[in-house]
């Protein structure tokens, strides 16, 4: 689960910039707080994001716990292109990580959230 600050933007990058899918949405105007599930396939297939916004909070701050998501994908270097193409960031180009082999990239969701492509080993 990610909170983020505002969801129609979270959402928009989600599905128009790395391609995935709302899956569902729920809104609670008593808790205050509103739920997009994003992935890219059915939630009893593959894994899913949780997209949490809380009603007033337009920003947090992200700690030191928080990593990032890591996502694989057949080319790394056209998946970054196509990010920049939709307007995303990319914070790491592809290439190989530190001491290895394996094609890692980063991207930047709109809240700050780090998101690492992992290239599929052919």
């Amino acid at each position: 689960m990610l909170r983020v600050g505002d969801m129609q933007r979270s959402v928009k990058f989600y599905t128009e910039v790395l391609g995935m899918k709302v899956l569902r949405t729920t809104d609670r105007p008593v808790q205050k707080y509103s739920l997009a599930f994003v992935g890219y396939d059915d939630e009893s297939r593959a894994s899913v994001l949780e997209l949490t916004y809380n009603y007033g909070v337009d920003k947090y701050d992200l700690g030191t716990a928080y990593g990032h998501v890591a996502l694989e994908v057949d080319d790394a270097a056209k998946t970054c292109e196509a990010v920049r193409a939709k307007g995303g960031k990319v914070t790491r180009e592809a290439g190989p990580v530190k001491g290895g082999t394996t094609v890692i990239a980063f991207v930047e969701d709109p809240d700050g959230y780090k998101i690492e492509f992992i290239e599929h080993k052919k």
